[in-house]
């Protein structure tokens, strides 16, 4: 899997377009004059009710398709919101062409991987700057956006990352839950997002390679997996550590991270050779142009 990254009452159409009126009144975006002077317009030309906002300069398409998110149940936070970083992609601009991309990718690994049963797969890029991290957030926001309950867990114990990607500031994480000093408490639910949820990195440890090779990651995973539809890893790249080694062995299942004009065949063969000692199987992988 290849995939560059460069996301009237009588009638159907009146009672969606009666229930936009109403989203955008909430959303404050029209006043309830506002309202009866697009429905003139509306009764006169026979448009949808955001064309006809839209067409008296009231709202913008990006209002339009945000009332339109919320009733189809797609949720993403509107621009200028700043819980998350700008970074995120999938949250903010969930309808570019990057977004459709990595929702390519999802329907890729929902056929190949989470479909015929498995629930953890470990993201691991091969080189330092390959954009793993980022690629990893934004891919789990596209997964809870499909309605999979996620689970995005930061096992990257050296430079972690996705406690800047979401915010999350002073929480315990993965380190500690396998050292006995965490519960499940240290799952964050991200509220903008009903079906996703982050587990930090933690505390960074001295010993991230023999933490993350316990007898314990094992259980803590069958634990997450038994919560959660879809349990991504965004792990330490290859070339820095083999700390990545020990969270394939648990995912069972990996998709490779590389980036053109940075990685070499040779490169991409032998970290796909210590995906197999690892008892893992390599699902797909992407190809970063950022």
């Amino acid at each position: 899997m290849n995939s560059p990254l460069h996301f009237n009452p009588a009638s159907p159409q009146g009672a969606g377009d009666a229930t936009i009126g109403a989203l955008l009144q909430e959303a404050g975006k029209l006043t309830p004059e506002n309202t009866d002077e697009v429905l003139r317009m509306q009764e006169e030309t026979g448009i949808r009710f955001g064309e006809a906002a839209q067409a008296l300069g009231m709202i913008s398409a990006a209002d339009v398709q945000e009332v339109l998110a919320r009733q189809f149940d797609y949720p993403y936070v509107p621009a200028g919101d700043q819980h998350f970083s700008s970074r995120l992609v999938a949250a903010y601009d969930p309808f570019s062409r990057q977004v459709e991309m990595l929702r390519a990718v999802r329907g890729q690994l929902m056929l190949r991987w989470f479909g015929r049963g498995h629930r953890s797969l470990a993201i691991v890029g091969v080189e330092p700057g390959s954009g793993t991290s980022l690629f990893a957030a934004n891919l789990a926001v596209v997964f809870s956006q499909l309605g999979q309950n996620t689970l995005l867990v930061d096992a990257n114990l050296r430079q972690p990352s996705q406690h800047e990607i979401f915010k999350l500031q002073g929480k315990s994480g993965l380190s500690d839950m396998l050292a006995g000093r965490a519960s499940m408490a240290a799952v964050t639910r991200i509220d903008a997002f009903e079906s996703l949820a982050v587990l930090g990195a933690g505390t960074l440890p001295p010993n991230p390679a023999e933490l993350l090779a316990r007898k314990d990651f094992t259980g803590l995973n069958a634990q997450l997996e038994a919560l959660h539809d879809v349990v991504l890893y965004d792990t330490s790249d290859v070339l820095t550590a083999h700390d990545s080694l020990p969270v394939m062995a648990r995912a069972r299942g990996v998709l490779l991270v590389v980036h053109r004009n940075a990685t070499s065949l040779y490169e991409v063969a032998a970290l796909s050779e210590q995906v197999r000692y690892a008892g893992a199987e390599v699902v797909g992988s992407v190809l970063l142009e950022f």
